[in-house]
């Protein structure tokens, strides 16, 4: 699921940027000339955190059906964190494209099955719906000096997003039981 929501969101930007610039890639790759290979994408989209969504952890996932109910374990809700790498050839184009990027998640924040072209995606046919939102989230100067550490490399051009609330599901029954439909009462007779 995961792969598949970046997916989308990739084939939204390269369509709304009438180019093949963003591709899924792990910006810790790339090296300070552009990558070791000489093939690294323009725009970089990297997965760099999950988080759980813990006010949703404890909802119940049970289903009632005519006389049986049920069972599964709870859905895990996770927000992801996602960083655009900018790695054009020079430092004003990176910029530019930098400037689209945030445009485009202006003018689009909600993603839902009806607002979304994902025919071009592998593995697509795994997600029954989806809905998911992103915002722009902003870390202090100490986080985006921890961020690009790890990363090995040196700042680019770059913007960080959380999606929230991607819902992840496995079809598989816990347990099984029958709907409680009648009670009955005993009472104790004292003599």
């Amino acid at each position: 699921m995961i792969y598949e929501i970046l997916q989308i969101i990739s084939e939204e930007l390269n369509d709304y940027l009438d180019e093949n610039a963003v591709s899924l890639a792990n910006i810790a790759d790339a090296d300070v000339e552009g990558s070791s290979s000489g093939n690294f994408p323009d725009i970089a989209l990297s997965l760099i955190n999950l988080q759980e969504e813990f006010a949703l952890k404890n909802i119940r996932n049970d289903y009632v059906n005519n006389s049986s109910v049920t069972y599964k374990n709870p859905k895990v809700y996770l927000n992801l964190f996602i960083l655009f790498s900018v790695n054009k050839s020079t430092y004003t184009e990176s910029l530019k494209s930098l400037t689209k990027l945030i445009a485009f998640f202006q003018g689009k924040k909600v993603f839902t099955q009806a607002n979304s072209n994902y025919q071009n995606v592998d593995g697509i046919e795994n997600i029954k719906s989806f809905k998911f939102i992103t915002e722009l989230y902003t870390p202090t100067f100490e986080e985006l000096n921890f961020i690009w550490g790890t990363l090995g490399g040196k700042q680019k051009p770059s913007v960080l997003y959380k999606i929230t609330l991607l819902e992840i599901e496995r079809e598989v029954i816990a347990k099984e039981g029958s709907v409680i439909s009648e009670m009955q009462r005993n009472s104790l007779i004292n003599n």
